[in-house]
């Protein structure tokens, strides 16, 4: 397999305007995928987006790549990562097309791809498709071009499948709750999905100019989501980034339940009902039982749906987790690395693990959104936290 050039963990991403997120870059993309996943007439591809306006142009240019190799487009408009992972199954597509940039501010933007079956391409799948980026654009004939059309119905059919998630006897009534769509993608979503299961919703981050996706909102800045959650007397809040694959909560006293706490909330109600099989596996809150990818509208319901199974608040909920001191340095790198193959690394890895003592964890992992290395250490003894993440990220930094 050739050197990737342009998919790092988590798509394609960067900032409007330098390569490779220009609309000349999503053109040529936009037939290499084409070519490589040879879709034809009867197998479309579905593209979606979120709020940022670049959504608009990059749109265009994938639309016009794909129907230039032949392959038929269906546009969902702005609409949430993860209901682009289902739609994209439902719809029987054989891949689909994400525009979103996440948590990241505007003027970024990137593309993810989603297999037939709703999950990530597979390697060899991204590698083929760079391998046709370096080949010139070919237009089939003109009776063979590829159409678009807008489904007109994603939303109402994503909304459906969220509830679905939950117990048909699910109620929400009684329950304030604030949400904040963080400006993005869900902002058109969750909260008709809340309203339509009962609660009294509270909406924040609803109005997208294409320009405010995540400002000073949303899952990355929870603070006014909090203060509007005291202010309002609400019984908890829930705070999504700009694509909704992300969630962090926040109880009846304004204070945050993160991912870490969410999945052990989900974890132990699915264990108390049997209903769990093997090990629980961190970081990010992705319920297999229930979808293929993060998707935060669909974890907060498995959340909500325990608080009302069990008559207990969401700050109860959280209680009964220990939390062990954890520090996490970004280490900035000017290229993709490799992690496994920095022999310093994987020395001052092993070396920090030697200290831990079998009471602690070290994660290194490149950023899948950003050119940083994310350098974790939790233990239970945060001195020693605190060192060695400070001695792996000084290693990181002179090895990358």
């Amino acid at each position: 397999m050739g050197e990737r050039k342009y998919f790092g963990t988590d798509g394609i991403r960067g900032r409007v305007g330098d390569g490779p997120i220009t609309a000349e870059f999503m053109l040529k993309l936009g037939w290499a995928a084409g070519q490589v996943l040879g879709c034809g007439r009867r197998n479309s591809v579905v593209i979606g987006k979120d709020t940022r306006i670049s959504g608009y142009m990059f749109e265009s240019a994938l639309e016009a790549g794909l129907s230039a190799s032949g392959v038929d487009i269906r546009l969902l408009g702005p609409m949430p990562t993860p209901a682009i992972a289902y739609l994209t199954r439902t719809l029987h597509a054989c891949a689909g097309i994400v525009i979103s940039a996440s948590h990241n501010p505007h003027y970024d933007n990137g593309i993810k791809f989603f297999s037939a079956q709703g999950a990530k391409l597979p390697d060899e799948v991204e590698q083929a498709i760079e391998d046709a980026l370096d080949q010139p654009i070919v237009t089939v004939d003109s009776s063979r071009l590829g159409k678009a059309e807008r489904v007109v119905d994603a939303r109402g059919r994503y909304i459906e499948y969220c509830k679905s998630t939950v117990p048909a006897s699910l109620n929400l009534s009684g329950l304030k709750i604030v949400v904040d769509c963080a400006n993005g993608a869900t902002y058109h979503v969750a909260p008709s999905v809340l309203d339509e299961l009962g609660a009294d919703v509270v909406a924040m981050g609803v109005d997208p100019d294409g320009l405010n996706i995540n400002h000073e909102c949303g899952s990355t800045e929870p603070a006014r989501l909090q203060a509007l959650v005291r202010e309002q007397q609400a019984d908890l809040g829930i705070a999504l980034d700009g694509d909704g694959d992300r969630l962090i909560m926040v109880d009846h006293m304004g204070e945050l339940v993160d991912g870490d706490e969410l999945l052990f909330i989900i974890a132990r109600s699915r264990h108390q009902a049997g209903q769990l099989r093997g090990a629980v596996v961190g970081t990010h809150i992705i319920c297999l039982d229930r979808t293929t990818t993060g998707d935060g509208i669909i974890s907060a319901l498995q959340v909500l749906a325990e608080m009302m199974q069990s008559g207990r608040s969401l700050h109860e909920l959280k209680q009964g987790m220990r939390k062990y001191p954890m520090h996490m340095i970004n280490v900035p790198v000017s290229s993709r690395v490799d992690l496994g193959a920095a022999t310093l690394v994987q020395e001052a890895v092993k070396a920090a693990e030697t200290r831990m003592q079998g009471r602690g964890r070290v994660l290194l992992r490149p950023s899948g959104t950003e050119p940083v290395v994310r350098v974790m250490v939790e233990g239970e003894d945060d001195v020693l936290v605190r060192e060695q993440v400070a001695v792996l990220a000084a290693v990181v930094a002179s090895s990358c």
